[in-house]
């Protein structure tokens, strides 16, 4: 089935406007800094809940490469999407996209377009799915497998590892939180100014893993890479703090509406770094949700679309534009079929896990003895009783604190 809309000017304001892009006249490098008032008609236009008079939306990532590759065989761009944080009562949600390009070859031998290449397998050589500490190699899994929270605190040691060692592909080195944080979401800062928990002070990066350690990995999945001719393109995120987050699902009265929204940017953002060139995007599915045309359509209005596929498992839909087409999926238990999808889940649980650490050493500051929590219901509201006397004392807004369910 195919469906076709005219082009018309995308501006700031409902679905298709709230995606910021970069002007014809930005150069490499640069980013343009977009005030988008927000997600004005997507739920209403999308079919999903109420519109939303807005808030000042998040600003794009700084291109990791533009262009297409000048060298070499042709490739195509693949992206794999997944959250972190949109169940929680306390912190941040977190939205994050990975991005390759692999040989057009590789492409065609996969074993179907839906299932697109196993990069676990082509990158067998460094990369593994399995968690084991007898393996060396690097673990890329879901990020529930690959984080634990023992006794003595959380243990970002394996999401670490993995993030680190991606990022260093693209000759990236973080060395605090809030470093990380420009290379992936770098206007997410302005946002945080609201919030005296992420204000202010820094994490040390990295945290647990040993820099020798991650030269190693760092050099190991650089050759591996190269004698397969795929190339790491980068992260992109999106980071929606507590308060800001409620001001969406109040407005909007759905969390899903929120969570597709941030995808959608995503897709964007990810589109205007790597230039007009086909994408290949696997998206994490959250909830039963099996129908994604309309707000597809809302999202992307100069584009026609073509329903390729709706199942229980898989919704798949081409979008045919002007400058390239691509191919968005929404895959059922994505983090386990698609590596990219799975390192996405990894920065998100990551940075999203770094933000804790930060809003959870502001709360030991003004209540002796505190516990920390996760941020997750039944501990946070016990974390919540612990802290009610420092709220009052400190005049903190709860809305600002306590996020909608």
């Amino acid at each position: 089935m195919s469906l076709a809309r005219p082009p018309r000017r995308v501006n700031c304001f409902g679905l298709a406007p709230f995606v910021p892009r970069l002007p014809a006249t930005a150069r490499p490098g640069e980013a343009s800094k977009v005030n988008c008032v927000g997600l004005a008609s997507l739920s209403a236009r999308a079919g999903m809940g109420v519109g939303l008079p807005g808030l000042l939306a998040f600003g794009m990532n700084m291109p990791m490469s533009e262009g297409a590759n000048t060298s070499g065989p042709a490739t195509s761009t693949i992206v794999g999407i997944d959250e972190a944080g949109y169940g929680p009562l306390l912190g941040p949600l977190v939205v994050t996209a990975a991005a390759f390009d692999v040989p057009v070859e590789i492409m065609k031998r996969a074993r179907s377009d839906a299932e697109g290449p196993d990069l676990w397998q082509l990158l067998g050589g460094s990369v593994t799915r399995k968690v084991s500490k007898r393996d060396a190699r690097l673990a890329v899994a879901d990020s529930k497998k690959l984080f634990q929270r023992g006794k003595g605190g959380e243990d970002l040691f394996a999401l670490e590892r993995a993030v680190l060692t991606f990022m260093a592909q693209t000759d990236q080195a973080p060395t605090g939180w809030r470093g990380l944080l420009n290379m992936v979401a770098p206007f997410a800062d302005e946002k945080l100014r609201h919030y005296p928990w992420y204000r202010d002070g820094d994490l040390n990066l990295p945290t647990c893993c040993r820099p020798d350690d991650l030269a190693t990995q760092r050099n190991a999945l650089r050759a591996d890479m190269a004698g397969q001719g795929i190339r790491f393109r980068g992260f992109w995120c999106e980071v929606l703090p507590e308060g800001h987050y409620n001001q969406l699902v109040n407005n909007t009265r759905n969390k899903a509406v929120v969570l597709f929204g941030l995808t959608t940017r995503l897709i964007q953002r990810v589109a205007d770094s790597v230039g007009p060139r086909p994408l290949r995007v696997w998206v994490d599915r959250q909830g039963g949700r099996v129908g994604y045309r309309r707000p597809l359509m809302t999202a992307f209005e100069d584009a026609q679309l073509d329903v390729l596929e709706e199942s229980p498992e898989r919704s798949s839909y081409r979008l045919t534009r002007s400058t390239a087409p691509w191919v968005v999926r929404f895959v059922a238990k994505g983090e386990e079929h698609h590596l990219p999808i799975a390192l996405a889940s990894i920065l998100s649980k990551y940075l999203r896990e770094l933000f804790m650490m930060r809003f959870n050493s502001y709360w030991a500051a003004h209540v002796p003895d505190l516990r920390p929590t996760a941020g997750y219901y039944q501990d946070g509201q016990r974390f919540l009783t612990d802290i009610a006397p420092a709220i009052t004392r400190l005049k903190i807004d709860r809305q600002w604190l306590v996020r909608a369910l």
